[in-house]
C-alpha cells in the first residue's frame, strides 16, 4: 500500500464515520442554534484538536497503552463519563431555569475572545475525555500504514485527514443551520435543543461509565 492508496482508504472510512449523527455533532448543532456561528466554529475547532491530539497520541504509542491497560482506559472512562454527565446535567438544568424564567430573548454567548475559548475548550474536552476515539485511532492507524513509513508522521497526516472531513462537514451544518436561525433562535427552541442535547450527554456519559471494558 502507498501513502496515498492509505489516505485515500482512510479518507473513506472516516468520512462515513463522521456522517453518522453522534455526541460531536450535537455539539456543534447546539452551539450553532443556541450560541453563535463563531461560537459553533470554535467548538468544532476544539472538537478536532482533540481528534489531532489522539491521532499523534495513537501513533506514538500511547492510545496503545489505553489499549492494554484495562486500568487506564477504565479511568480515562470515568473521567470522560462524567464530564458529559456534568455537561448534560448544566444543560437540562439550563433549559428548566429557563422554562421558568419569562421570555426576555435570547442569551447569546460573549461575541469575543472568551466566549471562542469556551467554545474551543468544551470541544476539546469532549473528545479528550473519549476514549472511544483513542481506540479509534489504535485500531485503524496500523492498517493503514505504509510499509516502511514513519508512524507518527503517518498518524499526523490521517488524523489531519479526519479533522479536515470534520470540519467540512462542520461548516456545512454551521452554515445550514444559519438559514433556519429564525425559527431555531427562539427562547423556547433553544429551551427545547438544550433538553435535547442534554439528555444526549447524560446519557452518552452513562452509556460511557456503565459498559463494559474492552
Amino acid at each position: 500500500m502507498t501513502l496515498l492508496q492509505a489516505v485515500v482508504s482512510f479518507a473513506l472510512v472516516a468520512g462515513l464515520l463522521t456522517l453518522v449523527p453522534g455526541l460531536d455533532t450535537a455539539l456543534v448543532l447546539r452551539s450553532s442554534i443556541s450560541k453563535s456561528r463563531r461560537f459553533a466554529f470554535a467548538t468544532a475547532l476544539g472538537i478536532s484538536t482533540g481528534a489531532m491530539i489522539w491521532g499523534v497520541a495513537g501513533a506514538v504509542g500511547v492510545s496503545a497503552l489505553l489499549a492494554a491497560s484495562e486500568f487506564a482506559y477504565r479511568m480515562l472512562t470515568i473521567a470522560g463519563a462524567a464530564y458529559m454527565m456534568w455537561l448534560g446535567l448544566s444543560l437540562l438544568w439550563k433549559s428548566r431555569r429557563q422554562g421558568k424564567a419569562a421570555p426576555t430573548g435570547d442569551n447569546p454567548v460573549p461575541s469575543g475572545g472568551d466566549g471562542m475559548v469556551k467554545g474551543w475548550l468544551t470541544g476539546t474536552g469532549t473528545n479528550l475525555l473519549n476514549p472511544k476515539v483513542g481506540v479509534f485511532y489504535i485500531a485503524t492507524i496500523p492498517q493503514f500504514m505504509p510499509a516502511g513509513a514513519s508512524p507518527l508522521l503517518v498518524g499526523i497526516l490521517l488524523a489531519s485527514v479526519h479533522c479536515i472531513l470534520a470540519m467540512a462537514w462542520f461548516t456545512f451544518l454551521i452554515f445550514a443551520t444559519g438559514y433556519a436561525s429564525r425559527w431555531l433562535k427562539g427562547v423556547r427552541s433553544i429551551r427545547i435543543i438544550d433538553s435535547i442535547t442534554g439528555t444526549v450527554l447524560v446519557g452518552f456519559g452513562l452509556k460511557l461509565a456503565l459498559e463494559p471494558a474492552h
